[in-house]
This record gives structure tokens, sequence and C-alpha cells, in this order.
């Protein structure tokens, strides 16, 4: 981690005056003053701020539910971000575990642990994404199989990794995934001349979405350790 991303966590400074600091040399890293702001330091280093020892306040884990006509980002655009309903302390200094279109809802995690996010986004840790989609066609038969052997996303080479996908009804299904390509699931059922009209994100690992929309919770011990990237 950064020293002057470090402060912040440690602290209750920004950003910016986390760097003033430094540059006036009243940090010292391991013993010796540091002014470099972008130096990298570890959890098992002696860092002090004017002679104080700092400490990182625990990581952060929550899930909320996404609107529609919402962006994963920090900052409004289009559409608001969805940000704007966390009242949290620095919550800036979170970042999604996963993004979702504008126009999908459900679960999206929140954390500032940068570990536990890679391992659950990463598809070599298996972690299953499950998504609640709305076709505007029936399910063809033999979809399923494709899926499960692999689909050929248009301008890839590489096919996708087994899915599941269970029928609700005719046009409801339920998919799971364990990768995160750009627009997969859309992409997904455009190969096989199909259309989505409605995406839903209900479950990632052991963490099923349970808080109304708009509304956020922490995760608990056991949620944070269900899912395949554990702290």
């Amino acid at each position: 981690m950064r020293l002057d991303k470090f402060i912040c966590y440690s602290t209750e400074l920004d950003r910016a005056q986390a760097r003033a600091n430094i540059w006036a040399s009243a940090v010292s890293v391991n013993g010796e003053i540091c002014q470099d702001e972008a130096k990298q330091v570890h959890e098992n280093n002696h860092i002090t701020l004017l002679g104080q020892v700092l400490t990182p306040r625990a990581p952060r884990y929550i899930m909320l539910h996404k609107p529609a006509s919402t962006l994963c980002s920090h900052a409004d655009g289009a559409y608001p971000s969805l940000f704007r309903g966390l009242t949290l302390n620095k919550a800036e200094d979170l970042h999604l575990v996963g993004r979702l279109d504008a126009d999908t809802t459900g679960l999206v995690l929140l954390t500032d642990d940068g570990r536990w996010s890679y391992h659950i986004t990463h598809p070599n840790s298996g972690c299953n994404k499950v998504y609640r989609v709305t076709l505007r066609d029936p399910l063809s038969t033999g979809t399923a199989q494709l899926f499960n052997q692999g689909i050929r996303l248009q301008g890839e080479a590489k096919l996708t990794l087994p899915a599941q996908l269970e029928s609700v009804t005719a046009t409801e299904v339920l998919l799971t995934i364990v990768e995160g390509r750009f627009h997969q699931v859309k992409r997904m059922f455009a190969a096989v001349g199909n259309k989505v009209v409605a995406l839903h994100r209900d479950q990632i690992g052991g963490i099923q979405l349970d808080v109304p929309v708009g509304e956020w919770r922490h995760l608990t011990a056991q949620e944070v350790m269900s899912t395949s990237g554990q702290p």
C-alpha cells in the first residue's frame, strides 16, 4: 500500500493532508523519515506520524442493493453514482468488487481490502456469481449445454468458462458464472440469438443479497470468509 494511503487508513486525514505531512518530514517508516508519498509500505512496518504509531483500521466489507439507472462509480455521470446513498465515513476509500451496468440491479460488494476483492473477481478463484436474467425470447433447447461448454463471444477468441443455466420460467433463468468479462451475460445470450431485457445479480460466492433496493449493510465475518477471497 502507498504510504499516503496507509496514513489515510490509519487517521482521519484525507490524501492531501497525508501528503502534506509526509513532505513536512512528519512521517517515519521503520525509524527513518520518509518524504516519498508513493513508498510501498506494509502492515508490519513501524510507521509514525509526529511520533505517534499508526495502525490501519480494520478492512470494511459491505453489500449494497444497486438500483437501476445508477453508476458503479464514485462520480455522477449520465446517471447518479450508487455511492450517493452510502452514508459512511470515508466512503471514497471503498472500491467496487465487480461492476454492474447502469441498467443492471442487485448485489454489489464494496471494500477497502484489495486482496479480498482480487480473489473474488479473478476467474481462477472459482467464485460464483449468480444472475437472474429475463430474456426477450423463450430459452432455446440446448442453450444450457452450450453455456456449460463455453461460448465464443463476439470479438474474442477465448471461450467463456463453463457456466450453469437453470430455467425459472420460459423467459427467466438463473445464470451462474465465475468470470466478469465486459457485458458478459448480455453477450453470452446475444451469441445464441437471444436478448437480455432485465438483469439482476442475486449472489456472489456465499453472499446472498438480502437488503431492500438502495440499502446497504456490513457483511458478517462468516460472509466475508464464505468467498474464495479470504482476508
